[in-house]
Formats: C-alpha cells, sequence, structure tokens
C-alpha cells in the first residue's frame, strides 16, 4: 500500500474513532500532497519519494512552529504543534543518529575523493553534499549533515 492510500485509510480511522489530532493533521497533510499534485502546469500524482517530502516539510514547519510559540510563551499551541509533528512522524522513516550521520559524512568524502582523485578540501564541500544528501534521503535534515560534512573537510 501507499503512502497515500495508508494517510487516507488512517484519516477514515481517525475520523471514525473521533482522534481530533490526528483527523486534522492528516486532513493537512492531504491537503498539501493535493496542493503538490497540482502545482505546475499540469496535474500529476506524486510518487513516494514526493508524497514523503511534502510530510517532512509538513513535520518541520510544525516542529518551527512550536518553537516560535514557545519563545512567544504559548506553550499551548506549542504542544499542538508538537503533537501534530509527532503524528507526521510516524509516517517518515526513523532519523538517523548523530554517529550515523557522521559516518554517512565520512563515506560521502571518501567518495568523492576516489572519483576526483584527491581529498577533497572546503571547495568541494558541494560535490560532498550532494553524495551525502543523495544517501541520507530524508532521514537526516540538511543542516546536520552539512555540520557533518563541513567538519570532514575543515577538520
Amino acid at each position: 500500500m501507499g503512502l497515500k492510500a495508508r494517510l487516507r485509510d488512517d484519516l477514515t480511522a481517525a475520523i471514525k474513532s473521533k482522534d481530533e489530532l490526528t483527523k486534522s493533521t492528516l486532513r493537512m497533510a492531504l491537503t498539501a500532497i493535493t496542493a503538490g499534485e497540482v502545482a505546475g502546469d499540469t496535474a500529476r500524482e506524486l510518487d513516494e519519494d514526493e508524497v514523503r517530502k511534502v510530510l517532512t516539510r509538513e513535520a518541520k514547519k510544525r516542529a518551527e512552529s512550536a518553537e516560535a510559540f514557545d519563545a512567544a510563551g504559548r506553550t499551548e499551541l506549542a504542544a499542538k504543534e508538537r503533537a501534530e509533528a509527532e503524528v507526521l512522524a510516524h509516517y517518515l522513516p526513523s532519523q538517523l543518529t548523530d554517529a550515523e550521520v557522521d559516518a554517512l559524512a565520512e563515506r560521502a568524502v571518501a567518495q568523492v575523493a576516489a572519483e576526483t582523485g584527491s581529498a577533497p578540501g572546503p571547495r568541494q564541500m558541494g560535490q560532498v553534499m550532494k553524495v551525502a544528501t543523495a544517501e541520507a534521503a530524508g532521514r537526516a535534515e540538511g543542516s546536520r549533515v552539512a555540520a557533518a560534512v563541513k567538519a570532514r573537510l575543515i577538520g
């Protein structure tokens, strides 16, 4: 079963069980997916990776909103945003640990070194990031990957 179909089935279950948080969160996610499908010149069906990217973007929005609400002293709204992010997290791949991100960065540096024939430096950060980001495939935030790669290239 595809991710979008799973979201729809879980939405139906949430409606039947009267789970308001899950219902509203899944409706928001499906709306974002639909908006992605109709964006552009022609409507098209998003593939699994694109649906996962939409869900990742929505989860990141919730995390950023929760931080903003905390900074403004609105703890009840921050808690709601965090709860929505947790619902979305069930549909996303598990995040890599710091050690796994470091290992991923090390492999990316080694691969670029093998391709170019010399150890990459800070100027080759883009090349290394391209390899590292492809391997991370949404399982680690880009800023974490970039920090690990930068540490390898400079240190």
